[in-house]
């Protein structure tokens, strides 16, 4: 695993809608853009404090439809979705694991790490290198970044 670096649309879709998520209070997690079969999608993550309602996706989407019409950062056709970062998101950002410190992760390992795929932990931090977990225990563990395929906030429904 490595942090997720914009490709360059991408990089232009986030610096022309952050003003926005910002001003309505948004706090802008990620975007997207991926081909799927025949067709573009252009995926913008928002979140809150409070959590994101449909009513809040709706909201985002007119202005950030608008400044994406006006500056047409985008050669081709694609389709423009506006949704939460969900309960269960992946942290694939350097910012991510900073504001999730101290929150509960799912790790999933590339090839099992004494015995076992995943782990579920409390993150304690993260660079370029590795991740630190610290274990139900109390345990604190590195394991490097190249040994990972993903991690994700873990709820416990």
């Amino acid at each position: 695993m490595k942090f997720k670096k914009f490709g360059s649309t991408e990089q232009k879709v986030y610096d022309l809608i952050k003003p926005i998520t910002d001003e309505l209070g948004y706090y802008l997690w990620d975007v997207c853009y991926e081909k799927e079969g025949a067709m573009w999608y252009l995926r913008v993550f928002i979140d809150s404090d409070e959590g994101i309602t449909i009513a809040d996706c709706e909201k985002a989407t007119a202005p950030i439809n608008d400044i994406l019409d006006e500056k047409d950062p985008i050669a081709q056709s694609y389709m423009l979705e506006v949704g939460s970062a969900g309960l269960e998101r992946s942290l694939v950002k350097e910012e991510h694991f900073q504001v999730c410190e101290g929150d509960t992760v799912r790790v999933r390992f590339i090839r099992a790490v004494d015995g076992e795929k995943e782990t579920i932990a409390h993150l304690a931090g993260a660079d370029k290198e590795k991740i630190t977990l610290i274990t139900d225990s109390g345990e604190e563990k590195n394991f490097p970044l190249a040994d990972i395929a993903f991690v994700k906030l873990y709820l416990e429904f």
